[in-house]
């Protein structure tokens, strides 16, 4: 028997009016009406959910899939849905104070380049050459562990020997049982697929993956394996759900500043994120100034639609914090002050730029206080080489309390100046704020696997092998300049800042290195080398700052499997892939 997918019930009707008083119903006549009802949940809502699993198909039969898809629609999520859903959800929370009181199964699909060539003869018209070459190709190009033929090694999805990966379906719930009653409504489908009259077909696809992913369990609830809080630092997104100017996809919360979300939270136009829409400008002077034009993706179909990069990353926690808690030991601090110079922030979210010498729960909790922060900019210690307590919002142009290196630092640079930066005009004018805000990514994903008994401060190992890490899902409308951009020229540049060029110079070198989360080193080193290095700032006995090089003989972050994909709009979906 054909189960029914899981809905909130009932179903919460319009986003009108359903902002809290707690947001700023700043009207924004000039932005965007976006089409919620057309536009994927996960993309611009975001599934939030505890339970996620990843399905993923090969096309065998392009006429049969299609009847079959056909089938699926109805039960693919749309941004209207997951936004009033999500409202709904913080509204029930905050009244009741707790969580459970209302829930949802989600479902959202995806398309390999090649996924969609089998059902359509215009896919070659996508214009992202990233796109069209996969990410098993582009593997030399972003440092992956590869063969002698740059083919990834040890890949479980994706890869060249793993089956191939045309469809992705991302199912997500409140509840694990309702997850995979809908993971199996899906899996039954596919293997005794019967039509609208009852007659058996074939789906013309089999399956070539699945896993589940999932929240941590307390007290690491929303963090990853490692111990840090995830997803803190999403960029906000300008844009009205509704006719109503003042019925925003991202409410106004920082009274100070009309041009972002929460605080610290900079707004950037939808074409960042979704076809057929404003994009960033790159060559604006200032970033509320920098609407750019419609971006395309090279077919009208294309619109509403956005890219999905997936990437399987696997954690190896205990060789983590066996660096962290050897590295403590030999600079006489603790493992938790080492990890929380490499990532940026303590593990409750808390900014190191605003905390530096110990984590501060109350700031990490507080999503209007933990992304509060620039980094370039004059903010002198007190006194002393750190201050002890937590700071204003705080800048940190000398990289003290948050080293050029860290996680947090690399993959969002926020106002640093960076190779780029430089505009048109006099070359005061610094446009790094600007050209950074073209490179974000909405991230989506979740934890995989068990829970390490490791901590930093007590590193263990476990028995057996444990396949645990990260299901790294991020939207965008350029792989080549988002998701690309940021692990090449960013993560895996060591020499990537500029202010680190003309400020720490250590015998005429950069003193800065790779991200040493997930920053990978070349793979021309002999023997299969993977040592990367890196540079993090200290203060000796005199409280002043020494530069410290540190190297990982390894990578703890390994990519095990991943792909390219393209989540149409729900238009796209009836009048095109299925025609």
């Amino acid at each position: 028997m054909t189960q029914q997918i899981i809905r909130e019930a009932p179903a919460p009707e319009p986003l009108e009016g359903q902002q809290t008083k707690a947001f700023s119903a700043v009207p924004a006549p000039d932005e965007p009406i976006l089409n919620v009802n057309n536009i994927q949940g996960n993309i611009l809502g975001g599934f939030n959910k505890d339970y996620q699993a990843l399905l993923f198909l090969e096309i065998e039969n392009p006429n049969a899939f299609k009847q079959w898809l056909e089938s699926q629609i109805n039960f693919i999520a749309t941004a209207s849905e997951v936004i009033a859903f999500n409202r709904l959800f913080k509204s029930s929370k905050q009244r009741q104070g707790r969580e459970g009181t209302v829930k949802a199964t989600w479902v959202n699909i995806a398309f390999s380049f090649e996924g969609l060539k089998k059902l359509t003869k215009d896919a070659d018209s996508f214009t992202d050459a990233s796109f069209k070459a996969g990410l098993a190709a582009r593997a030399v190009d972003l440092n992956d562990p590869v063969d002698k033929d740059g083919k990834p090694i040890g890949w479980v999805v994706g890869g060249p020997n793993n089956g191939k990966v045309d469809v992705l379906f991302i199912i997500a719930s409140d509840d694990r049982t309702d997850l995979l009653e809908e993971v199996s409504r899906i899996l039954e489908s596919v293997v005794a697929f019967t039509d609208g009259k009852g007659n058996a077909k074939s789906s013309g696809a089999r399956i070539t993956f699945f896993e589940e992913g999932a929240d941590l369990p307390p007290p690491l609830s929303g963090h990853e394996h490692f111990g840090n809080l995830d997803g803190v630092s999403q960029p906000g997104i300008r844009g009205r759900v509704s006719e109503n100017p003042k019925e925003l996809l991202t409410p106004r919360q920082n009274p100070e500043n009309p041009n972002q979300g929460k605080p610290g939270q900079d707004l950037l136009w939808p074409g960042e994120f979704v076809f057929g829409y404003e994009e960033q400008n790159n060559d604006a002077l200032k970033l509320e100034d920098s609407k750019g034009k419609v971006v395309s993706a090279g077919l009208h179909w294309a619109n509403d639609g956005s890219y999905l990069v997936f990437r399987r990353l696997r954690q190896d926690v205990y060789k983590f914090h066996k660096f962290l808690n050897n590295t403590a030991a030999n600079l006489d601090t603790d493992p938790q002050k080492v990890s929380a110079k490499l990532i940026g922030r303590w593990p409750s979210g808390a900014p190191t730029v605003r905390t530096p010498e110990k984590d501060a729960p109350s700031l990490g909790n507080d999503d209007n206080a933990n992304n509060d922060f620039e980094f370039n900019g004059d903010d002198p210690p007190d006194g002393k080489f750190f201050k002890n307590d937590v700071v204003p919002p705080s800048a940190d142009a000398t990289g003290l309390r948050c080293p050029f290196i860290a996680h947090t630092r690399k993959t969002y640079p926020r106002n640093d100046k960076t190779p780029g930066g430089g505009g048109p005009g006099p070359k005061e004018i610094d446009r790094s704020e600007v050209t950074t805000q073209t490179h974000r990514l909405l991230r989506r994903g979740i934890p995989y696997g068990p829970v390490s008994p490791s901590t930093p401060n007590n590193p263990l190992q476990d028995p057996n092998f444990v396949d645990r890490g990260l299901h790294f899902l991020a939207y965008q409308t350029s792989i080549e300049d988002q998701f690309e951009f940021v692990t090449r020229f960013w993560a895996n540049n060591p020499t990537f800042s500029e202010p680190a060029a003309t400020n720490h110079k250590v015998d005429g070198k950069l003193p800065l290195g790779h991200d040493p989360i997930i920053g990978q080193s070349e793979n021309n080193k002999p023997n299969g080398d993977r040592t990367r290095k890196f540079f993090i700032h200290l203060e000796d006995d005199q409280g002043q700052p020494v530069n410290k090089e540190l190297t990982a003989p390894e990578d703890w972050v390994i990519p095990t499997g991943g792909g390219y994909f393209f989540a149409p709009s729900i238009s796209a979906l009836k009048e095109v892939l299925i025609k």
